[in-house]
Order: structure tokens, then sequence, then C-alpha cells
């Protein structure tokens, strides 16, 4: 796990400022490596590229980068891992190695097959920058399904790059306006989905696609997929699975052994996530499985009985016998924790579950390197409770006559809808029967409302299509970034078996009945763990991550929102509605009504400005 950064200059730089500029950017992303760094340039062709390593995998000088290939012709910098990274080196048959790193592997799958062929074949997670000296072309390129980061863009004449927007506000020139459109989709979600960014010129490549980037390049280029969910998801509809419901089990079972046991591979300490719930015990059962000793497994409780895990966590790791730490975190250690969230996340995000994201993070970064994660349950096997509520929903919808299903469709949605809500919009309309504060964009001055985000004409179930288009914007752009962000800025490298995109695969393959069965969501990964832990230790309802912050508002983080919701401040900034605002503000402190998710949404947009004044 890394940070990277570069500049792409096709006239030219002067190799001074570009060196500085890119030490600068490296500089800023050192909590992502805080192990080495590395800068490469190529002056007459106006590359640069810089690197921070958090050494996983060969721990010694031959996996340091940028890496040039053995032809001279390729030099790469990526973030990431690459599980699989043994078999591509048989694969490619006898040959002398420097050192036993997957970065050399990579650039060796890339000499022989090149770029695409080797991201299809490789099994992990990245997000790589990768130089043809031959044909003077900067590739950029993402994991499947986008754990981790990168975003791109013109900083006057040049081509920029980077793992956070931090190293990017490093290069001269850089004026960081509002994008105001994103603006609008982040206070609707509470993140600004790819591959949208929160500055004008600047975008997120989207998971698993390809960007390149030539002196010919003009305008904004168009990414090519060497992985599309759209296609699995077709071929799953074309293929179903065949066997019986033991079967599907037992076949998704060798799938994720798989994806663990490669997940599992590392040259530091390694543990796991453990809330006690199904995602994260499945996973520490399947390691604790394939492990001669005691799995380390970390976790966060509160005071508060409604959001605390850490007892039914305790239950899961006493039973599978783990070396188990657990901190129960007091109101004041979340709370000290605010301040630096914006800093942290580096552009505005507003998941509350970071809070205890990054309070596991730090508990769990005192023994290990690298911590396996649960997440991606809910968007594979159903998990999330609004995917049967929001059937519901649509179910009553559908039961209404045609004309009057139009004129509700318009009230309900508004503009950002008015395409309708079939099939194809329904991961959108879920959404939005799920939104606190409905009329969130009009708080957003100059803006208009964001088109939703295309949908493939998959003919696919009410609850799949949620599914499906949770995974292609919810998991990367909210949950992924939020495990990627609180992790690594305490130099942490997280893994989650479940996106291993063989899983993935096979999962599109099982009937939406299989998934959701008998009411209960998740049936198969919890079939896999009743063969590890007893039911009434982990059946029970979903939690989530959450922290209490609609009574933290109106208490202990009063002073800090209202300094940052003052009237004049909004009306000065030019980004809010004061009015509409402060409305909502006061409605909250009253308790009239609870409008703590709008709310944390423009407070943690007005934090993020404080931090670019910085």
């Amino acid at each position: 796990m890394c940070g990277i950064a570069g500049l792409f200059a096709p006239y030219g730089f002067n190799d001074g400022v570009a060196s500085q500029t890119v030490q600068c950017m490296i500089d800023s992303l050192r909590h992502r490596g805080p192990d080495d760094e590395g800068i490469w340039i190529d002056a007459s062709t106006g590359v640069a590229l810089g690197h921070r390593r958090l050494a996983v995998i060969d721990l010694t000088a031959s996996g340091r980068q940028p890496m040039a290939s053995d032809s001279g012709r390729y030099v790469l910098i990526y973030n990431g891992e690459i599980y699989n990274h043994a078999e591509l080196r048989e694969a490619l048959g006898q040959r002398s190695w420097r050192g036993h790193s997957d970065t050399e592997t990579l650039l060796a799958c890339i000499d022989a097959w090149g770029l695409d062929n080797t991201l299809r074949c490789a099994v992990g997670m990245f997000a790589i920058a990768l130089w043809d000296r031959e044909d003077r072309r900067l590739s950029l390129a993402r994991d499947r399904l986008g754990e981790k980061p990168l975003y791109y863009g013109r900083v006057g004449t040049q081509w920029v790059f980077a793992s956070e927007l931090k190293a990017i506000r490093q290069t001269p020139g850089f004026k960081g306006d509002v994008n105001r459109d994103a603006l609008t989709a982040y206070v609707m979600g509470g993140y600004v989905p790819a591959p949208r960014c929160i500055y004008e010129g600047l975008h997120k490549v989207k998971p698993g696609t390809i960007i390149e980037l030539t002196a010919g390049t003009v305008g904004q280029p168009v990414p090519e997929h060497y992985w599309s969910l759209a296609e699995v998801v077709a071929r799953g509809l074309a293929e179903p699975f065949q066997g019986d419901p033991v079967e599907a089990v037992d076949e998704l079972e060798r799938h994720l052994l798989a994806a663990v046991r490669g997940q599992m591979v590392a040259d530091v300490p390694i543990g796991a996530f453990l809330s006690g719930g199904i995602d994260s015990s499945t996973v520490v059962a399947l390691m604790q499985q394939l492990s001669p000793g005691k799995v380390k497994t970390y976790t966060i409780g509160f005071a508060e009985d409604s959001y605390n895990e850490a007892d039914h966590a305790r239950a899961v790791a006493a039973h599978l016998q783990t070396d188990h730490v657990e901190l129960i975190a007091r109101p004041e250690d979340a709370l000290n924790i605010v301040p630096h969230l914006a800093e942290i996340y580096d552009e505005p995000f507003a998941d509350m579950s970071q809070i205890p994201m990054l309070m596991v993070s730090r508990l769990a970064r005192r023994d290990l390197t690298v911590a396996l994660s649960g997440d991606a349950g809910d968007e594979l096997f159903c998990g999330y409770g609004r995917y049967p509520q929001a059937l519901a929903s649509w179910q009553r919808l559908a039961r209404i006559p045609r004309p009057l299903r139009r004129i509700a469709s318009a009230l309900l949605s508004s503009s950002r809808f008015r395409e309708g809500i079939g099939a194809r919009n329904l991961g959108e309309f879920y959404r939005f029967m799920n939104r606190q504060w409905k009329e969130s964009p009009g708080l957003v001055i100059g803006s208009h409302t964001p088109a939703p985000q295309p949908l493939a004409p998959l003919a696919l179930e009410p609850m799949a299509s949620m599914m499906y288009a949770d995974t292609l914007d919810y998991l990367p752009d909210d949950i992924l970034a939020k495990v990627d962000r609180a992790a690594m800025s305490v130099s942490l490298e997280t893994r989650v078996p479940l996106l291993d995109h063989r899983v993935i695969e096979f999962a599109w393959t099982l009937p939406q009945a299989l998934k959701y069965r008998d009411g209960v969501g998740k049936w198969p990964l919890r079939q896999i763990l009743y063969r590890h832990v007893p039911r009434e230790l982990v059946d029970r309802p979903k939690m989530g991550f959450g922290v209490p912050m609609a009574a933290w508002l109106r208490g202990p983080l009063r002073d800090w929102a209202e300094a940052l919701l003052e009237r004049k401040r909004l009306a000065a900034e030019g980004y809010f509605d004061p009015v509409a605002v402060r409305s909502e503000w006061e409605l909250h402190l009253s308790g009239r009504r609870d409008r703590h998710y709008g709310l944390w949404s423009v407070l943690m947009f007005q934090a993020w400005q404080e931090t670019q004044a910085q």
C-alpha cells in the first residue's frame, strides 16, 4: 500500500521545478507510505513520477518504486497489492528476478502481455500510473471495484494525478475552485460520486478502467474498461448457477477461502477488523481456519447500547479463539476525532461511520500493518435493510394506475429522477426514498441538480437492481473511500476478500431468491458462517457502524457546529443558502425533528473548506 503522484507536461518542463513539485506532492502523502520514497523524472518528455512506500511484500530495496521494467520501456508507480503475483510469475515462465515484489511482477507481465491483458489477469487492488517510454503515453488505471483512489486532471498546461487531492494541491497554479454540481451531489449523498471531484477540472478514475494521456490528448480522455460489472451481471443472467442451495453455499465458500488465503500473504503482521456481524465474522472464521496460530482481531465499542457491537464481537472472537483486542470508546474519544476528519478525508465526506472506522484503524495499527475487512457483503448478497423497504414501496407504487404513477413519480422525484423510476433508476429511487433531507439540492447556490448516474439497461429484479447500483456508486465512493482514508491515515493497509472479482462474478450467477431468502438477506454468507459459529452468536438485527451524532450535535458538538453554520459566514462564502441551512439547524436543535444527516454533510463541507485555507 502506498501513495502515488505525478505530472505529465507533454511539451516539457523545468526539471528542477518538476522535481520540487513532485517532492512536495509525495511529502503530503507520507501517511500512505512512511517506509520509503522515490522520484523518477524525464524532462525531455515532461514526465515526473513520485512514490511513497508502505512496505508489505518484499521489504528490501528490490521493491522500491518508481520501478523500470527489464526492457526499459515502462516505468511504474502503483498503490495496492496483487494477490496472485506468484501465479503470474509462474505463467511468465523461467526467468531471473531481482526480488519477490508484486511491483516487479506487474512490470514483467506488462512487458510481456501489455497493460490491459495484465490487469485482466491480476487479482488485487490497485491504482497505477504507467509511463510507456516508447509510445510516450501515460496510462492511469484503477482496480475493478475502486478499493484504491486515483484523481487526475489539468492544472494549467500539464496533467496531474495523485492518490489524494492534498498532493494535487501542491501543484503550482492550482486554483481549487469548487465544482458546485459535485457539491450538490455530495450534499445529496454524503460523498462525491466518481468520476466527479469537488474541484473544477479534476476527476476520479472510475473503477475497472484505464485512461491514456499523450501529447495529442485534447479535452477529457475517454476511459476504457478492462472489467465491467454490467458484463459480469449480464453473464450471470445468461449462465446462472445450476446447483441446489447447498451446492451454491459450498461453491461460494470455496471462492471465499481462496480469496482469504490469497489476502493473508504478507511480510508484515496481519489481522482483521471484527464487528461481530455476518460479513466480518465470516472473513475472520475463514482466516482462523487457514491460520496456524491465533488471528488478531480488533473492534471498537461505545457506551451507548444502541451503538455498541463490542459484546457481539467478543463472543464471536471467543468462539473462534482469536487474539482479540477491543476498545470501549468514551464519547470524548470520538469527539476529539471530529476536528481532524476533513483533513484526513481530503474531499468532503459525510458518512458518520468514518469516526469509528478511524478509531478501529488506530487501534489495529498498534500491532498490524495489514487488516482484512468484511466490507461488500451487503452489496453482493442483499444485506441492507433498505432493500426490502424500498421494494415494498416500489410494489405499492406499482399498484397505482400508470397515469397516477407518472404524477407520483414527478412529485416524488423532482428534477432528479425526471427519467422515471423504472428498473434502470431504481437504485436512485431507493436512495431518494431514504433521504432524510429531500430538498438538499436547493441548499447549494449556483448549481443545478446533477443528472442520475446512468445504469446499464439490465433486466434485473428490483432488489438486484439496487445492489447493482450500490456496487457501482455507493460501495467505491462511500464505503471503500471511508476505509481507505481512515486506515491509510495511520499507514494501515486494508484488504477486502469479498471484493475478489472471482467472488463477485460467482455471486452474480446466484439467483436473487437465494441471496434474500425467507425474509433474510445474505443467506449464503450466513450458511457459511453457521459452519463455524453458532447461529445464536450472529443472528440479530443489523446495527451498522454508527455514532450518536443527532445527540452530539445538540450537545458536545453544538458550539463547533454553530461556528461553522453561522449565518454571516454562510452568506459570505456563497455555497449554501443561509436561510435554508439555519432553518434546518434550528429545527434540529429544537428536538422536533432529527436533521443530523443533512446537517453533517454541510458541516463536513464547511470543515473541509477550513483545511483548504491552511
